[in-house]
């Protein structure tokens, strides 16, 4: 759901810096920067990003987290349209959503 809000927003949408949102879109972006205003989840974001795709089980000893807190952060990314998850056995493999991204990327240029 929050994928295709987001896909949405940088489909019809200017920059924040030319345009007025709706109260929707502001939710909606507001929705994507706040999944990456945690440090964790920006540090996801990143490495699954680099990799191109990730397991779930790839991620707990960079980070130095627990299964369920890796679990908590990419909820909320994929929640925010950043992430996609894929079940593969008993591991979640996950790829960036290139939309999404670049939405809130657009929002804010000039």
């Amino acid at each position: 759901m929050a994928k295709t809000k987001i896909a949405e927003i940088e489909s019809c949408c200017s920059s924040v810096l030319t345009t007025t949102l709706s109260e929707q879109e502001a939710v909606d972006l507001a929705r994507g920067y706040a999944a990456l205003g945690d440090p964790v989840r920006l540090r996801l974001l990143s490495m699954i990003a680099s990799a191109g795709e990730c397991c779930s089980c790839d991620l707990e000893a960079p980070l130095g987290k627990s299964q369920p807190t890796i679990s908590h952060h990419t909820k909320a990314l994929a929640e925010a349209g950043l992430i996609v998850g894929e079940k593969r056995g008993r591991w979640m493999w996950w790829t960036i959503v290139p939309d999404g991204v670049l939405a809130l990327r657009q929002a804010l240029a000039p």
